[in-house]
């Protein structure tokens, strides 16, 4: 895997639209700036996204992890905002985990994106932060089905990889007691914020070689955004997190490091992590993601914030993990 991937929500109009020429260009310019991974979502835009990319990837040897566990449903009237898209295609996203709703996803997808194979297959969104107690129905769904769909098109070689792509570490660690998978796409779960990950559930994917891509490693912003207003799990941030931000902040500027470049960093010394994925949303964010990525970090920087207390003496850092 590319340590470095492209989000693909942005180009399915997350949060404001994008017009099929800009969308086009962003993944252009990821291509021109030797971007090979691209990470979507029947989900993003109601397929949007998918399309947009099949059409601008069309042709290219680049790797595409997609997602299941949604049914699209054609509607014939829509609101300009929904479930945080705008200006989406004119389906309605239904929840199905079973063993015909993924293969049916499946067959969508592979329209849309027009290949004839997926490299990395996930299961979108299972956990209870999403579906409450209706988890646990969802839950017996994918792996009485669903799991059972996505194991026969990896034997079958139509995917190269399945696994999920959550942001819960716990519904991770749910599948791994019933299922083998071969990675997770995990959002916001490992980043200069969060690292409680290294308790148990690293070393136990480092164990089983399961390896892990980290989604969301600017925590839905805050270690990205400059403005007044920091964002967090897709919310306003609490003071706590403003807070521990502000100190990040004044450590990397110290080293003349910006933040997002150590965000990016961070979570690619740890061995169970393949890829980061950042959102992209326009050339200029494109361009930054990858100046961030190359930035060059001084080993000190790492000493100082594991000093500080803002990484956990037990996280690998770039410097620890090229040490070893």
């Amino acid at each position: 895997m590319p340590r470095l991937g492209f989000g693909g929500a942005s180009v399915g109009n997350l949060y404001a639209p994008v017009s099929d020429a800009d969308a086009r260009a962003v993944i252009d310019a990821a291509l021109a700036a030797g971007i090979t991974y691209f990470d979507t979502a029947p989900h993003y835009g109601f397929g949007l996204s998918e399309t947009r990319l099949g059409e601008a990837l069309a042709g290219r040897n680049v790797i595409i992890s997609t997602k299941v566990g949604r049914r699209l449903e054609p509607i014939a009237t829509i609101q300009r905002e929904r479930h945080g898209f705008v200006d989406a295609a004119p389906f309605e996203p239904t929840f199905d985990y079973t063993h015909d709703g993924v293969m049916r996803s499946f067959e969508d997808s592979l329209r849309r994106l027009k290949r004839d194979r997926i490299d990395v297959l996930l299961a979108h969104d299972l956990g209870r932060m999403t579906h409450g107690e209706a988890n646990a129905g969802h839950m017996r769904d994918f792996l009485d089905g669903g799991y059972r769909a996505m194991r026969a098109l990896k034997d079958a070689g139509a995917v190269g990889a399945i696994g999920l792509g959550v942001n819960e570490q716990a519904v991770c660690e749910e599948v791994l007691d019933h299922a083998d998978v071969d990675g997770f796409l995990l959002a916001g779960r490992y980043t200069l914020l969060e690292q409680t990950a290294l308790e148990d559930f690293l070393p136990r994917c480092v164990a089983r070689g399961v390896g892990i891509i980290i989604g969301g490693p600017f925590n839905s912003g805050a270690l990205v955004e400059t403005g007044e207003t920091l964002h967090y799990n897709y919310a306003a941030a609490p003071a706590g997190i403003v807070e521990r931000v502000g100190r990040l902040r004044r450590v990397c500027a110290a080293h003349g490091v910006p933040l997002a470049a150590a965000a990016l960093r961070f979570p690619l010394a740890h061995p169970a992590v393949l890829s980061v994925i950042p959102g992209m949303a326009t050339r200029d964010q494109v361009v930054e993601a990858t100046r961030w990525f190359e930035f060059a970090i001084p080993d000190a920087l790492w000493s100082d914030l594991r000093a500080e207390g803002l990484i956990r003496a037990d996280a690998p850092t770039p410097a620890t993990r090229a040490a070893a």
